[in-house]
């Protein structure tokens, strides 16, 4: 349409010009008034533009779940002007294109696999020996849960109250429901392990020793 209407603005100042009109005037009006215009339609044509980039570039499709900077939620609308997004608590949230294309988007649909990052205390009366089966142990647990992957188990720190193992694994999905139900089933089953060890979980506690 603004193509249109531009051909249609020269056609008929160049059919005045050869009519014998002066359009000298007429040029500079137009000029001054697409000056306006144009400055009028930058946000509009930046958004527009950034449309484009989103379109070629691809950094994020419809259904994807990404974040931007505190906000995050599921894309579901890529607009000219605006990105629409339907975030956790359900509200829709409405982005500008110039504002996605500046800002570090998070795309989590890429993801192939999830981490987790598990902080294992247990108390300080545990004996030696049960210390260091602790690593193994978890490590079979994490095994025998299909789509997970092992990486690490440590005893990592002494803490104020516990005995602190660093345990680190992955889930090979994408999905966080997934991911969710692995790691529940993970935990239920170190809880388990730990009780049939009688491995005991500590937590915040202080002895007070009276010297008579």
């Amino acid at each position: 349409m603004i193509v249109k209407a531009v051909l249609w603005v020269v056609a008929i100042i160049m059919i005045l010009s050869n009519l014998g009109i002066n359009v000298t005037s007429l040029v500079a009006s137009l000029g001054i008034g697409g000056i306006a215009i144009a400055l009028a339609l930058q946000n509009i044509l930046t958004d527009m533009f950034s449309s484009f980039s989103i379109y070629v570039d691809k950094p994020f499709q419809i259904g994807d779940y990404i974040s931007i900077g505190t906000d995050s939620g599921t894309v579901e609308k890529i607009g000219m002007k605006t990105t629409r997004i339907r975030t956790l608590q359900g509200e829709e949230l409405v982005v500008s294109n110039r504002e996605l294309t500046t800002a570090r988007v998070q795309n989590f649909k890429k993801m192939e696999k999830r981490r987790a990052s598990v902080t294992l205390g247990v108390e300080y009366e545990t004996p030696a020996n049960k210390l260091k089966n602790i690593p193994e142990l978890v490590r079979t647990i994490i095994g025998g849960v299909e789509g997970t992957d092992f990486d690490r188990c440590h005893f990592a720190a002494y803490g104020d109250s516990s005995l602190n193992f660093e345990l680190v694994y992955y889930v090979n999905s994408s999905e966080y429901s997934e991911f969710a139900d692995k790691r529940q089933a993970i935990n239920y089953a170190i809880f388990d392990a730990f009780a049939k060890e009688k491995i005991s979980f500590a937590y915040p506690t202080q002895k007070i020793v009276l010297d008579k």
